[in-house]
């Protein structure tokens, strides 16, 4: 799919998991990484199952001796390379695109019947879609009434670490109240947030934000990312995550967005 494709072997001490699939950038641009630990160098199973040249992707099969198998959907979406780690048990390049697909977005897929060829565009009957991000009409879900006080405005969408997509007008209801710094990307509770200020009184010059975990979110205007196209919504729509975060394999895509 005209990628560049390595293999490191490091010390145990120095990658938190067995394995990472990464994307690296050296003076010839960006290309994968398999980052292994030295006791896995002999005995970690790696294969592609198929791989797409016209739409530069292909899917990576990988399996830790005595632990379930993942599967990573490696590929370019308009400017950039990515990793995604892959949901249920994919052969094909075309089924790992579905199964990152939510049930309500594949549903609505079927509902308005929308052709085969067209349901991986980034735009179709049934969803925009601007890297994980899947924008669905507000209307069609019978969504929240929105209450114009409490809607920000160029606000960052971020599902963890990886480079936020700036939304011009952001709206939130519901979820669980999470404290996020550059330390906890993924957010702690608020419990443990005020622990860690008793134990630690330096941790409070973290720059911590309170943002909600798994809200119900939308989203109008322009949508903006430096990897993506702006795509501009003229109404309110729910915007809903791709699936990778329900995977167990998460944890080893070390580059998300």
């Amino acid at each position: 799919m005209g990628a560049r494709f390595k293999v490191s072997v490091v010390p145990a001490q120095r990658v938190s998991n067995d394995y990472a699939v990464d994307i690296q950038q050296d003076r010839r641009g960006e290309f994968f990484e398999l980052r292994v630990s030295e006791p896995l160098r002999d005995s970690l199973d790696v294969n592609v199952l198929q791989t797409d040249k016209r739409d530069r992707h292909l899917l990576l099969f990988v399996r830790p001796p005595e632990r379930k198998a993942a599967r990573f959907l490696c590929g370019h979406d308009e400017r950039e390379w990515f990793v995604a780690a892959v949901p249920g048990g994919a052969s094909r390049v075309v089924q790992a695109k579905e199964a990152l697909k939510p049930h309500a977005i594949r549903d609505r897929q079927s509902q308005l019947k929308v052709p085969n060829r067209l349901r991986n565009r980034r735009k179709n009957a049934a969803f925009r879609r601007q890297g994980e991000w899947f924008f669905v009409p507000a209307s069609v879900w019978g969504g929240d009434p929105i209450n114009e006080k409490f809607v920000l405005h160029d606000e960052p969408l971020r599902r963890g670490a990886g480079k936020a997509h700036t939304v011009e007008r952001l709206y939130r209801v519901a979820g669980e109240l999470v404290y996020v710094c550059p330390k906890y990307p993924n957010g702690v509770s608020e419990a443990r947030y005020r622990q860690l200020l008793q134990h630690k009184p330096s941790a409070a010059q973290w720059g911590w934000q309170a943002l909600r975990r798994n809200p119900r979110v939308y989203a109008r205007g322009r949508i903006r990312h430096p990897d993506h196209a702006t795509i501009t919504l003229p109404d309110w729509h729910r915007v809903v995550l791709n699936t990778e975060t329900e995977t167990d394999t998460m944890r080893n895509v070390a580059f998300i967005d």
